[in-house]
């Protein structure tokens, strides 16, 4: 039986700005969305077929849409047994418990925070505000898991909330994006590595990590082994952050395999596959 392969980090983009009109967090559109112009939710499942990923986490694209999550839920309801919904909503808000319920309602099983990108480079400093604790309180209580899209400057922040909410998944984008580029021993990501003590802490690897490390003196040789070290491959799950990374869907699958290709093939499927399911229940086999 072949491997079954989840992805817990493609994005959809409509053509139709009528049906879901553009708004951008910021108000400034991310260039990788602006430049696909489209990958509905049929293109995606089409790619995914081509590429062998059986189902996969639909992350709201907010450098698109904002906190309008519809096309997510949307490609949920057209895509049941296919995807499952990462939305985004203002946490700030008083009524952002409501409004969460709402979007899970229609499909969405985990919340992601955007606090910083490349569209706003600087990390945003809301991210442990009280103001957001009713929303992770709510996460608690659900066991909702919340990806954090953070860098490096923001991650005494994640900590923070681990420590208030110990029992909320926390799924961490990118590695929060260290700079790898003076290579080993790897210096720059430290203060990632430094947050591997909490057990709640699950770790995406993403062709942005990949690309990271192989930059400057970096090498997926020396840094994926460090990486593994750190948070084992329970706590690692597979995003192939497409279509943001070029390259097509079976090329950035293709890219990773060949990376991890060093590890055991019970650990490779526990990346590609495993983890995932644990961290979002509806991309397992039902």
């Amino acid at each position: 039986m072949d491997p079954v392969r989840l992805d817990i980090h493609p994005h959809v983009i409509s053509p139709d700005t009528n049906a879901y009109p553009l708004a951008p967090v910021g108000g400034k559109r991310s260039v990788w969305s602006a430049d696909k112009v489209s990958l509905t939710p049929d293109q995606l499942v089409a790619a995914m077929d081509a590429a062998g990923i059986a189902r996969a986490a639909l992350v709201h694209s907010s450098t698109t849409y904002g906190f309008d999550n519809s096309l997510v839920a949307d490609a949920v309801a057209a895509y049941p047994h296919r995807f499952t919904g990462v939305c985004s909503v203002d946490v700030l808000a008083p009524d952002a418990v409501e409004t969460l319920r709402r979007w899970m309602d229609r499909g969405c099983s985990g919340l992601r925070l955007f606090t910083t990108g490349t569209t706003n480079w600087d990390q945003a400093q809301w991210l442990n505000d009280p103001a957001t604790f009713p929303v992770w309180e709510f996460a608690s209580a659900v066991r909702l898991p919340i990806a954090l899209q953070v860098r490096t400057e923001g991650l005494e922040m994640v900590r923070d909330l681990m420590e208030r909410f110990p029992d909320v998944p926390v799924v961490l984008d990118h590695l929060a994006h260290p700079d790898l580029t003076a290579g080993p021993p790897y210096a720059a990501a430290d203060p990632a590595f430094a947050l591997a003590s909490y057990e709640q802490l699950i770790v995406k690897l993403t062709p942005v990590v990949l690309r990271r490390a192989r930059d400057g003196n970096a090498t997926t040789s020396t840094f994926l082994p460090r990486l593994f070290e750190a948070f084992g491959a329970d706590r690692i799950a597979w995003g192939s952050n497409y279509p943001a990374s070029p390259g097509t869907l079976a090329d950035l699958l293709a890219d990773t395999l060949a990376a991890l290709s060093f590890l055991p093939v019970e650990d490779i499927d526990q990346v590609m596959g495993g983890t995932a399911a644990r961290v979002y229940p509806a991309l397992a086999a039902s």
